[in-house]
């Protein structure tokens, strides 16, 4: 699992051709097709344990799928729909990736060697784009995004169903739990508060958006002293470690009861 606020490519970024963005022309569909109050089937979960140790994942019925096209209007309350939010820090706007548009530049900030330490993805373009496309392809329970800041891409954002991903196995999960990971972009926008600006802002617009969702959540890597430091100072709370595939983490909480205090 990615961690979050890695570092990332210093050269200047062009501005975003989705800055802003019209509804749903991004990412995958948010039309909402279908009724929300349609009957729901449950999920199967799936054991494996060809090597040696027993894992989990959880899928949707294909009945459900089939209903909610594209998964992402349902599952995260149609994120592409969410559109831009005023911060102390400028304008700023989640726009769900679009691969032949923003592959150069996150590659560029893959290969940068602050961010291959934790997000583990360096290497040739086709990497980053098999790891962006597992999400665009799925059944909309992560969504990738570009940080847009006043016109400009400073960021990479992942917005994920934290109860429907394996990270619920390490944590005591509640429905609608939404996780977040983070990769602030170019040098010059490390180091001077901001990843803990768009952190606060990013939560704070999950819980407007998600009325059903109590918590943001995010995993950073115990040893990225900078990612926790700025969870803590965007108001999430360190909740406990965990022992995730590959790293030991902190488990970080917003609470949407605590938002106003923290």
């Amino acid at each position: 699992m990615p961690p979050t606020d890695a570092n990332a490519d210093s050269s200047p970024a062009p501005v975003h051709p989705g800055a802003p963005v019209p509804p749903g022309l991004h990412g995958p569909r948010a039309d909402g097709e279908g009724s929300r109050d349609a009957p729901f089937t449950g999920f199967t979960i799936e054991a494996d344990d060809e090597d040696g140790e027993d894992t989990l994942d959880l899928h949707l019925p294909a009945d459900f799928l089939a209903r909610f096209a594209g998964g992402t209007a349902y599952l995260l309350d149609q994120l592409p729909t969410w559109g831009p939010v005023a911060t102390p820090v400028g304008s700023f706007h989640l726009v769900p990736v679009r691969i032949e548009d923003d592959l150069p530049l996150l590659h560029r900030w893959m290969n940068d060697p602050a961010a291959a330490r934790f997000w583990e993805l360096a290497g040739p373009p086709s990497r980053t784009e098999e790891h962006l496309r597992a999400q665009l392809d799925g059944d909309g329970r992560s969504v990738p995004c570009v940080g847009v800041l006043d016109g400009r891409p400073t960021s990479y954002w992942e917005i994920y169903r934290a109860d429907l991903d394996p990270l619920a196995r390490h944590y005591p999960a509640r429905p609608h739990d939404t996780g977040i990971h983070l990769l602030v972009g170019g040098a010059a926008d490390r180091g001077r508060g901001l990843g803990s600006a768009l952190l606060r802002a990013v939560a704070d617009l999950v819980l407007d958006r998600r009325p059903a969702c109590a918590r943001v959540v995010a995993e950073p890597d115990l040893h990225n002293t900078p990612s926790v430091a700025a969870f803590l100072s965007a108001g999430f709370r360190f909740a406990a470690e965990v022992d995730l595939p590959g790293k030991r983490a902190a488990l970080m909480i917003r609470d949407r009861l605590l938002r106003d205090v923290l």
